[in-house]
């Protein structure tokens, strides 16, 4: 992932540069404490790519065999931080051969020559603590990987880097911005401090200051400020490595950071999808396959999803079918740098396969497709004359960072159980200003998860809102307002146009139908999206859902319903994923 501190200011990247210069007069380590054990999960497929001499990063891709990692120049800051943060090094060591193996090495020695002397050569991205905090963990995870065949002298280079690298951030850790790159400086810094000879003190104050972030960050509910699930599961990975290297050190575990992974670990299993992956909402992926049940696992926090909403979200399940739902306001202030208009939209996944989704993030896409991903339009919601429920501010001059403002005040939500299902009723104020029109959805889940249905009603409720909406009409005449309701589809969902143009049909590769259908009130047509993910070189294309119409009463009702109209076959397990195709 290319996600990097970028709201750090200059004046900190200054002290960044100039205590990674000091960091130079720090002695080697002599060793391990303990035999590190390697907790990072990476990607086989991408493991291969990179052996292979194919580097993608935050969706540029250079193809060179020869080349040296250190030798291509960055397109921009996401490529650049993402491989200073190593995550490339858990794909390297998913292969595990003797082939990617010398790569690893080849880059990791690579990296002490041209970064390690600090504030000198390279980019200063090279020496942030929370691209440090992530280097430090990686290395360390994968030490014996990196360190099998190795002479004495590099040994010792290998050791002399990770000893400065710890020392910078037992000096740096706090001009890593509070939330995930506070989180990833101090966790770098406990693992390295419990398990390099000689830094042990170091990793006192750091201890101390991870248990303050995480009753500074992470709410009763178990959430962060920016409501991203993919980013509280990075947290919450982070924590559980921290306690499990206290654990392996003989150390407590203080009690606000036990806290926190017991207050996370049931947010988290109500933002998982049947398939295992996370729901994409604010800037947040799926997640790579299996972490979010390891990152469970290992925590050892027992128990089910939370009741009621988790960080915003509410969460509809029945057999094999799960439902995700934005169910509250965006975030706000800083926390919104990633925020996406995306309130009351939803995600449905049967099984193994996600069939409704949200757009997800453009951000390694450029700018243009960053601010896509973002708008309503990308989400599986109800739009409004265009418009998005809230609205991207002016570029900061300083960061770039586009924050999210003039989005709803209030989201009202109930969640039901019926008798034969369960209920989610919500309704957002997004477009109350300008329009005088407030949006509620009710989704209907059946006991057996065969059936989805919805209700989208546009309504003025109070005399201000009906005097907003007749001015509206007044000045469209009376055409009324257009608004369409959109339902992504995941690309590998085979679809078409059914029942003479009234209904949509949906093949999973599972073998699974579903048919979508409407109550007539709206024109329905099938159009192109795409998928946005972080690890592609490129969009995929994929199909939406669109019912279009117009709001010229008070009240304007939609009705739809999502339901399976065949099963995978009783003697066919949907186990089997091909290997994603990363260069698409």
């Amino acid at each position: 992932m290319s996600r990097y501190d970028r709201v750090a200011s200059r004046g900190t990247r200054m002290m960044n540069r100039l205590y990674a210069w000091r960091a130079r007069k720090q002695p080697a380590a002599t060793g391990f404490v303990s035999q590190p054990e390697p907790r990072t999960i990476g990607s086989f497929a991408r493991g291969r790519q990179l052996v292979a001499g194919n580097l993608l990063f935050a969706g540029f891709l250079v193809e060179s065999e020869t080349t040296g990692l250190w030798d291509v120049n960055a397109p921009d800051a996401a490529f650049d931080a993402e491989r200073q943060g190593f995550g490339w090094l858990d794909d390297l060591a998913a292969v595990g051969d003797i082939r990617a193996r010398v790569k690893a090495q080849k880059w990791v020695w690579g990296w002490i020559e041209t970064h390690g002397s600090g504030g000198g050569r390279g980019s200063a991205l090279a020496w942030s603590p929370d691209l440090t905090g992530r280097r430090v963990i990686r290395w360390i995870n994968h030490a014996l990987f990196l360190l099998s065949g190795k002479d004495r002298a590099e040994t010792e280079v290998f050791y002399q880097s990770l000893s400065q690298q710890t020392w910078f951030l037992s000096q740096r850790w706090q001009g890593a911005s509070p939330g995930l790159p506070r989180f990833e400086a101090l966790t770098g810094l406990i693992y390295a401090g419990l398990a390099l000879q000689g830094r042990e003190e170091l990793a006192d104050p750091a201890i101390r200051a991870l248990a303050l972030e995480c009753e500074a960050q992470i709410d009763a509910g178990g959430g962060v400020p920016t409501r991203n699930p993919e980013e509280l599961l990075e947290v919450f990975t982070l924590l559980t490595w921290a306690a499990a290297a206290l654990h392996e050190a003989g150390r407590t575990v203080p009690a606000a950071q036990t806290a926190a992974i017991e207050r996370i670990a049931p947010a988290l299993r109500t933002l998982r999808h049947a398939d295992g992956g996370l729901a994409r909402f604010h800037g947040g992926g799926r997640g790579l396959e299996g972490w979010l049940d390891h990152a469970l696992a290992a925590s050892h926090v027992a128990g089910d999803h939370r009741d009621g909403l988790a960080m915003g979200y509410a969460r509809l399940a029945a057999r094999r079918t799960s439902v995700v739902i934005d169910a509250a306001v965006p975030p706000a202030g800083a926390a919104s740098s990633n925020g996406h208009a995306s309130s009351l939209a939803f995600e449905l996944t049967s099984g193994r396969r996600p069939l409704i989704v949200n757009c997800g993030s453009g951000e390694t896409f450029g700018l243009e497709w960053r601010r896509a991903g973002r708008a309503t339009p990308s989400h599986s919601t109800l739009c409004l004359a265009g418009h998005s429920s809230a609205r991207l501010a002016t570029p900061d001059r300083t960061t770039g960072q586009e924050l999210l403002v003039d989005g709803p005040k209030a989201v009202q939500v109930a969640l039901d159980e019926l008798a034969d299902g369960h209920r989610f009723q919500g309704g957002h104020d997004g477009y109350l200003r300008d329009f005088g029109l407030t949006h509620a959805r009710t989704l209907e889940l059946s006991d057996d998860g065969r059936g989805l249905s919805g209700e989208d009603l546009l309504v003025a409720i109070e005399d201000p809102a009906k005097r907003v909406f007749s001015k509206v009409l007044d000045r469209s005449g009376t055409q009324g307002v257009e608004f369409e309701l959109r339902l992504h589809l995941h690309p590998e969902v085979d679809s078409a146009l059914d029942l003479g143009g009234s209904a949509v049909s949906m093949a999973l590769k599972s073998g699974e139908i579903w048919v979508f259908r409407h109550d007539g009130s709206c024109e329905l047509k099938l159009e192109p999206s795409v998928y946005l993910e972080k690890t592609r070189l490129k969009p995929r294309a994929a199909k939406q859902i669109v019912l279009s119409g117009r709001a010229i009463e008070y009240a304007t009702r939609v009705r739809w319903t999502l339901s399976k109209a065949q099963e995978t076959a009783i003697a066919v397990r949907d186990l089997n994923r091909d290997d994603p195709e990363i260069f698409e």
